[in-house]
Parts: structure tokens; C-alpha cells; sequence
């Protein structure tokens, strides 16, 4: 019994006290943390009002803040004032903030000269009445921090607002993101911890800092706020291509498989823009601008056709097609190029008179057929797009001597389509069978193969036919837009061949 008294009082006691202890008030917690009295006064229900009013504000200037109100709900607090005003906190907000041209940023972008006048005032003598507070109060719950984290962490402009033809998916400051910064234990911590440390980020930084040439800053603050977008794919294989580079890149993490030349889309005609508008009044072809430009997209490499067929866009029958035709009835047949109506093969296609038909509403199907003359080479590589574009080869290997390949439809002609295809095969059997297909030597050659092949240079040259390969590990693929990057210790820079670093620059100095 004596044990159990000994035992059961204290237990007892401690229980009482930690139970009908209460917590401190949100006014005791600002009091303490502002160093100030008058904060204990507090109304909860008033600030609650100047919240709302002042986040509305806000998220008239940018959408992106809306997700905040599954976060904060009906009822707030100044808990981010709470937590870090009084432990240095945001005294290294703003000393980010100050330094934030490191990124190609301007301060003002973030209000710290407001931020530092907020803290002034929330700690000045002046302030007699705690109503006058909840406003500053408000602004520096929502302003402190939000803004530069997000930006840092998923750049400043959303591409798919300013370009037509960016189809990645970027992942952009949600509705998980801010909640975990508002939550951060450590602002220190967490500012430290949201720089970009890779390494092309951290070459462009540098060479930013260190450059006096304008021009070159600009381009170098561009990239630098591609580098923060954040894509798809980081880690593993993957395939690159870098627009302006004229280049594929297959990588392996930071590691580099093989590398080729590519041609791409050629760019817009001038004053794109206007003729555009003229075009969408008369609907005549005369009219009608060019835009071949290759897409930026992220997609899987699923299939490899050889000896593929190529099924002539609408777009380019209307176009050229047609003209070639009407001018030379040869041509077609010159070109290996077979003419369907309503799914029948036409024979004789040199006999179409084809003044008779409209060339914007054509009722013909173009396919030219597999072989040394076909526009796509001997490989084509497919993935999903909405544009539908690919990776193909050509039968005019000379284009990669030019220095601007910007000469395609929009779909990217490789320079070496057979090494890419075995390197993302990676499976001997299977690329034996696209060699075999393409009229090739096997790499390994045995007595029987050996055999098949003398036997094929006695009999007629097989007429080549498209065959599917569906690929057992599906490739991701990247067709990107960098005109300035780091490689071997130095920066790299290429022509705005698309002039879309002029796009993103006026979109940015919107913002910042």
C-alpha cells in the first residue's frame, strides 16, 4: 500500500499539472516573440478578416498563391511571425533577399525594402493600437518567404503560359509545396537548403557574377531560369536534344552514352505574328506563314520502324506535294510516292488532273514508299506526341555539314539513327534483327549466317518492307531549348535560332 501511494501521488500530480496547464495564447506567443505587451491583445477574429483580405490581394497578383487556402482554411494565425521573428529568422530572410541578384534577380521582387519597413514597424514604440498591426502582420505571414522560395525552386515564369509549343509537364509550387515552407523548423536551414546546387546552375551563376558584358549576363540569367524549371527526368538514361545545339545527347545520369548531330524544324517566318492574323482572315495558303519549329516535349521512345514509310502530313502535300505534281506528272512515281483516294490505291497518278482539285481540301493520301529515296532514311523512332513529331534518319547525310540545321518540317533527322537505335535496344538479338531487315551484316557473323548472306548476293536485291520493333526498356526523351551551358570549364553559347530567349526575357522582367 505504501508503494503504491508512493507511486500513485506524484504520477497524479504531474498529470494535473500538465492537464490544466494552459497553452499559451496566440497573443502571448506574439508578445513574446515582437518583445512587446501590446500584442497580447490580440483578436483572433479581426485578424482573421485582414487575412483574408490581404490574401486575396495577393493572389490577384499571382495564381500561383491560391493553393495557400487549402493550407490555411477558415481560421489563421501568425504563426510564420511567431516562430521566426524573434529567433534571427528573418533578419536571414532578408539578407537572401538583398543578395538575390546572384540569381539573375532583383530584390524589389520580393518587397524587402517592405519586409524590413514590416519588421520596423511591428517592433516600433508607435504602434498604440494592435489593430494597426494585423495588416503588417498579415503581409509578412504571406510575403516573407513564399515568393523567393518559389521562385527559386521552380523559376520565376511558367513556360507553358509564354511558349505555343512546350509540352512538359514542369512542376510548379503547389498546394504541398508552400504548406512545407510556411512549416519549416529552420528558415536558415531551409533558405540554404532551396539554392540550386547542380552543377550547370552553379557554372552559369558563376560565370554571371564574373561577367560586366550585359548582353551575355542576359542570356547567361535565361538559362539560368530554364535550369530552375523543374523537368521529368534527373537521374538514369535518357535522351537530350538541345535545340539550338543542333545536338542529341544520350545520357546516363551526368555520364554521356553517345552524342550525334540533329537536324531540327526550320524557324517561323518573319513577322510570324502578322501573318498569322492576315491568314486566319482569308484562309488562302498564299497566306499562310510558316512554323515547322521543332516542339519542346518530353515523351518515351516505344517503337523503331525500318525501312518505315513516310505518310505525307496534310500540311506539307498542300504545300509542296501538289505543286511538285501539278507541275511534273513524273514526279510522284521519280519519288517513289503512291497516291490513295478514299483508301484505293491509285494506279496511274500521272493521270490526276490536279487543276481540278482545291489544294486545301485534297482528297488524297500521299505515302512514299520504303527505300534509298524515302525522306525518313532507313529508321524512324516513335513516341507520343501531340505534335507528331519523331526521330528519323534522312537520305541526305550532307545537311550535317551545314552549321544551322534548322532545316526540317519539324521532326529531327539524326546523324547516326543506327549507333542510337543499338544503344537503346540493348539487346543484340533484337538489333541483329534491324540490321537483318536493313539489308546489313550481322556484327557477329556464324558459318549460317554466313551462308544466308552469300545466298541473298546470288538472289535479286529483297525489296525492303517496314518492320515494327517495340523496345523492351522504353527510353526517355527531352527535346529541350538551352542557348548557354557549362562544358569542360567553359561556357558554351549558341544563336537564339527560334528567338524564344527574347520571349522568356520579356516574360521575366514582368516579374522581376
Amino acid at each position: 500500500m505504501k508503494t503504491f501511494i508512493a507511486i500513485f501521488f506524484p504520477a497524479a500530480l504531474v498529470y494535473f499539472f500538465v492537464a490544466h496547464t494552459s497553452k499559451p495564447s496566440t497573443g502571448e506567443l506574439l508578445a513574446k516573440s515582437l518583445g512587446k505587451d501590446i500584442y497580447k491583445n490580440f483578436d483572433s477574429i479581426k485578424y482573421d478578416s485582414v487575412f483574408l483580405n490581404e490574401f486575396n490581394s495577393l493572389c490577384k497578383q499571382n495564381q500561383n498563391f491560391l493553393t495557400l487556402k487549402k493550407h490555411f482554411g477558415d481560421k489563421v494565425s501568425p504563426d510564420f511571425t511567431i516562430r521566426f521573428f524573434g529567433a534571427k529568422g528573418l533578419d536571414t530572410l532578408t539578407n537572401h533577399l538583398d543578395h538575390s541578384f546572384v540569381h539573375g534577380f532583383n530584390s524589389d521582387t520580393f518587397y524587402t525594402r517592405e519586409l524590413k519597413d514590416l519588421i520596423v514597424a511591428l517592433k516600433a514604440d508607435h504602434i498604440t493600437n494592435i489593430d494597426e498591426s494585423y495588416s503588417k502582420l498579415a503581409q509578412l505571414e504571406i510575403l516573407a518567404f513564399l515568393k523567393y522560395t518559389s521562385y527559386l525552386k521552380f523559376g520565376v515564369v511558367n513556360p507553358k503560359k509564354i511558349y505555343l509549343r512546350y509540352n512538359i509537364d514542369v512542376k510548379q509550387a503547389d498546394s504541398l509545396f508552400i504548406p512545407q515552407m510556411l512549416a519549416s523548423v529552420s528558415i536558415i536551414d531551409t533558405l540554404n537548403n532551396i539554392q540550386n546546387k547542380s552543377k550547370q546552375y552553379v557554372a552559369l551563376q558563376k560565370a554571371y557574377l564574373s561577367l560586366k558584358n550585359d548582353s551575355l549576363k542576359k542570356i547567361l540569367a535565361i538559362n539560368m531560369e530554364r535550369l530552375r524549371w523543374v523537368l521529368p527526368v534527373k537521374t538514369g538514361k535518357y535522351i537530350q536534344v538541345n535545340i539550338p545545339d543542333f545536338r542529341l545527347v544520350y545520357f546516363n545520369g551526368d555520364d554521356t552514352i553517345t552524342t550525334m548531330k540533329v537536324c531540327v524544324g526550320e524557324k517561323r517566318d518573319a513577322d510570324y505574328d502578322k501573318k498569322i492574323k492576315i491568314y486566319e482572315k482569308t484562309r488562302d495558303l498564299e497566306d499562310k506563314p510558316n512554323s515547322r519549329e521543332t516542339p519542346q516535349l518530353f515523351s518515351t521512345i516505344k517503337t523503331i520502324y525500318s525501312n518505315p514509310e513516310w505518310n505525307i502530313p496534310e500540311s506539307i502535300a498542300q504545300t509542296e506535294i501538289y505543286t511538285m505534281a501539278k507541275q511534273n506528272s513524273s514526279y510522284l512515281r521519280r519519288h517513289n510516292i503512291l497516291v490513295y483516294h478514299k483508301n484505293k490505291l491509285i494506279e496511274n497518278p500521272s493521270n490526276i488532273r490536279w487543276y481540278k482539285y482545291d489544294r486545301k481540301k485534297l482528297p488524297f493520301l500521299f505515302v512514299q514508299q520504303s527505300g534509298q529515296g524515302n525522306s525518313l532514311g532507313k529508321l524512324k523512332f516513335i513516341f507520343p506526341n501531340a505534335s507528331s513529331v519523331y526521330l528519323h534518319d534522312t537520305n541526305i547525310k550532307s545537311v550535317f555539314k551545314l552549321q544551322d540545321r534548322a532545316i526540317s518540317h519539324g521532326c529531327i533527322r539524326l546523324e547516326k539513327p543506327l549507333q542510337l537505335a543499338w544503344h537503346i535496344m540493348d539487346n543484340e538479338t533484337s538489333f541483329e534483327k534491324v540490321r537483318t531487315e536493313l539489308g546489313l551484316k550481322p556484327l557477329k557473323e556464324t558459318a549460317e549466317k554466313k551462308n544466308v548472306i552469300i545466298k541473298q548476293k546470288k538472289a535479286e536485291k529483297p525489296q525492303l518492307k517496314p518492320m515494327r520493333f517495340l523496345l523492351d526498356n522504353e527510353t526517355p526523351l527531352l527535346i529541350t531549348y538551352h542557348t548557354a551551358w557549362a562544358k569542360n570549364g567553359k561556357i558554351e553559347y549558341r544563336k537564339d535560332v527560334y528567338k524564344m530567349d527574347d520571349k522568356l526575357w520579356i516574360a521575366m522582367k514582368k516579374i522581376i
